[in-house]
Formats: structure tokens, sequence, C-alpha cells
């Protein structure tokens, strides 16, 4: 795919691909029954990846919180509608995201999740982190963790709402660099 802002690549498509079974081997060595809660819309493409290889019953559900690609003060409104009853059922919540950059969403959303809802336990699996995340206190169940904190887009991560449908992972060429 051609376009000015995909710069050095990140994550090949093969490594997509593997980093997809190492985080899907953690989970099927762990759960026997989840809930799965993907981020929409940038967990789309991860959680319909992932799930395949899950070898343990699931229930899907969905989960979105608009917010700008490295902004950990994303403060706009969480919009779940709960689709599957998660009460006091004996599961576990696995809330699926393409990657963690800042954290600062993630932390709202499972925030949202323990303080709404009694669950079992909460999780989070992703197929990469950054390395100045913020500290989350639910495990993280990832294939990779990032040297830098380089913005990227591809596989889910978008620029300027575009480029989300890039099947593997580059480094952003913003304006000042073209």
């Amino acid at each position: 795919m051609k376009n000015n802002y995909i710069g050095e690549l990140v994550l090949s498509q093969q490594q997509i691909k593997e980093g997809v079974s190492i985080v899907a081997k953690k989970l099927n060595e762990r759960f026997q029954d989840a809930v799965i809660i993907s981020v929409v819309p940038g967990g789309i493409l991860f959680t319909a990846d992932l799930v395949r290889e899950l070898t343990f019953d699931i229930c899907m559900d969905y989960i979105s919180c608009p917010h700008t690609p490295g902004d950990s003060n994303n403060n706009s409104k969480i919009v779940y509608h709960q689709n599957i009853n998660i009460e006091h059922r004996d599961v576990i919540v696995i809330v699926i995201d393409d990657a963690i950059e800042s954290g600062g969403t993630m932390k709202r959303l499972i925030q949202h999740i323990s303080d709404n809802y009694h669950v079992n336990s909460l999780s989070i699996a992703t197929l990469f982190v950054k390395p100045s995340r913020v500290d989350i206190a639910v495990p993280q169940y990832f294939a990779y963790e990032m040297k830098s904190d380089d913005l990227l887009v591809g596989y889910g991560l978008p620029w300027q709402n575009k480029l989300r449908n890039v099947p593997y992972v580059s480094k952003l060429v913003n304006e000042n660099e073209k």
C-alpha cells in the first residue's frame, strides 16, 4: 500500500501472525471460558485474528472510547451497550485492543468495567505495548514490547482516521519529516 504517511516497517504481516499466535497460546493456557470485549474500531483486526486461534469457549462484545493515538489524557465518553451480560457471571473479561500506546484509554476502560460490573477477573490482550505506557493493574497478555514510542499506523492503528486497513505496522511519517 502506497501512502505518504507510511514509513519504516515495524511489524510485518508474518510478525503480526506470529504475535497473534503468541497471545493466543498464552490465553489458551490460562482460560477455559471468557467474554471477549473488543475495543472498536482499533481492536477489530486483532480480535478477528485472535479469536480464531482461541480454543476455549467465548462470548463476544465490544466497547469504544474515541481517542487520539498517543493521548494519555483521553476524556471522551466510554460507550458499552453490554450486549453480553457479564454481571455475576463466572467468566473472565478480556479487553482486546490493537496496541497499548500510552495506556491512558485502556486504563479508563478497565476502570469503567471494574467500577460498573461484577466480573471474576479482568485481563488485557494486545498485540504489542509501548515502553512509556501507564501502569494498568491487571494481567496483560501481549506478544511484543516496542523499543520506542514512535507513532505507528496500520493493522487497526489510524492516522487521521485512515490507514487502519494497512496489513502491517509501520512508523508514521509526519508532515515535518516530508
